[in-house]
């Protein structure tokens, strides 16, 4: 079955005239850039019907040739793709629904009426493309990359495109963000797997575009390393697409959503301990304090400061203009991909991480609620801020984990810890304390709080 593998990127104009003229790129660029305009005309039905399957269609005029695409749903992580995809030549711009026939029409689609699809957007652009070689030691690896600038049109509402897109023609898919990555290094490069085709439904329907991932199907057997794995990917491609969308609508709670993705990854990361030894998590960390010790604060004065919330869409299209914020999400994929905090660790170290997650976390959580020692709050609530390293622990693992544990009343008490990490935020007054001297008590109180505190081998 045809497949393409790709890894789209936004960019600034600016960002694409230094593309052309990276060293990197005339290094290792084996064909000289070309140059194509792409008019392009996608279809659907009036209910959207295709989209809702995760299927784009379309017509594309490329010269004098005009191809029928049809992509049928893939997978997308951090802006690495991967879909199905069909193409067909036709004599003339004009829809043929015959080839849209059972060898790739989605079964989901099967009872679809083909005759009410009709026109709805297009995405018009100029692509300038090279073939890149990328070694990796002896493996052979061909790269397309593509500039592409123009518009995307859905009626009378238009977006720029404006953005690098590197597709693989050969070799193993780790290569397109090996790649990325040291492009990223100094030009802002965001990884964005939202598609032309989303931005056309997107400026038909705002509220089209996705932010969800599929959910995380985790299972109280499966080893601590795939448990960790599939969350960090989940919280990485979601940081990217509340991106996206918060650079497109500026809605405040999508930042909210966003520093809260960023600080969950960076709870998980230091919460394995053996199993991920700090050496091995070190450059995640550390980027992940720099964007949380900036955005953080910011989000925190903006909930009760509506000329904070203002202000912060343009120092937000201000961060994606510095390399920062590509370069971590690239270099994050690239450290989940290799699974980079199993490298070198201890024979502990790879027992923790094949241990079972239920067992696990239920010895993490007892430690963890053990230590809090929340009792200690209720006498120093002035404190309770030291402990939010710890409550976010806590709190990442419930919020994500808690369906792989046999206790009570769990939502209860992730409802609750969230309530005291809300206070442990706010600035000290005498009303705080004392709310935070109640919170820690109805927490310490909680049949679930007393469950986590006994002992794993003891209950």
């Amino acid at each position: 079955m045809p497949k393409e593998t790709e890894l789209k990127l936004r960019a600034s104009r600016e960002t694409l005239a230094a593309l052309r003229e990276h060293p990197l790129l005339k290094k290792r660029n084996k064909s000289g850039w070309q140059t194509r305009e792409l008019l392009n005309q996608y279809f659907d039905t009036p209910e959207r019907e295709l989209s809702a399957a995760k299927v784009a269609l379309r017509l594309r005029r490329d010269g004098d040739a005009v191809i029928q695409t049809l992509k049928c749903c893939g997978q997308s992580v951090a802006g690495l793709s991967e879909r199905n995809e069909y193409e067909w030549p036709l004599e003339k711009a004009k829809l043929d629904l015959k080839k849209l026939d059972d060898s790739c029409w989605p079964a989901q689609l099967a009872e679809l009426d083909k005759k009410t699809i009709k026109p709805l957007f297009t995405t018009d652009f100029t692509r300038e493309f090279a073939e890149i070689a990328w070694g990796r030691g002896k493996a052979k690896v061909v790269i397309e990359a593509a500039l592409d600038l123009g518009t995307v049109t859905a009626g009378k509402r238009k977006e720029e495109i404006c953005e690098l897109e590197l597709e693989l023609r050969e070799g193993a898919p780790e290569a397109l963000l090996e790649l990325a990555a040291e492009l990223s290094a100094t030009l802002a490069l965001m990884p964005c797997d939202i598609s032309k085709a989303e931005r056309g439904y997107r400026l038909l329907d705002e509220g089209s575009y996705d932010l969800g991932l599929p959910s995380v199907d985790l299972a109280p057997e499966m080893p601590v390393d795939d448990a960790f794995a599939v969350l960090a990917w989940q919280l990485l491609g979601s940081s990217q697409r509340l991106a996206e969308q918060y650079r497109h609508t500026g809605h405040w709670r999508l930042l909210q959503d966003w520093v809260q993705c960023l600080a969950e990854l960076r709870a998980l990361a230091s919460s394995l301990g053996q199993a991920a030894p700090r050496a091995t998590t070190r450059a995640l960390r550390s980027s992940l304090d720099a964007l949380l010790e900036d955005w953080r604060p910011l989000v925190l004065a903006g909930n009760d400061d509506e000329d904070v919330r203002r202000a912060a869409p343009e120092q937000f299209a201000e961060e994606l203009l510095d390399p920062r914020w590509g370069q971590f999400s690239l270099e994050t994929s690239r450290w989940l991909l290799a699974r980079g905090w199993t490298v070198e660790r201890t024979k502990r170290g790879d027992r923790q991480g094949s241990a079972q997650l239920a067992n696990w976390l239920a010895h993490l959580l007892f430690e963890e609620a053990r230590t809090l020692q929340l009792p200690l709050y209720q006498q120093q609530p002035e404190d309770l801020a030291e402990q939010l390293p710890r409550i976010e622990r806590l709190l990442a693992w419930l919020h994500h984990a808690r369906q792989v544990l046999e206790s009570p009343e769990l939502d209860r008490l992730y409802g609750e810890l969230n309530k005291l990490h809300d206070l442990a935020n706010q600035p000290i007054s005498d009303e705080v304390l004392e709310a935070r001297v109640q919170q820690a008590m109805t927490v310490f109180q909680g049949r679930a709080w007393k469950h986590l505190l006994k002992s794993p081998s003891a209950r």
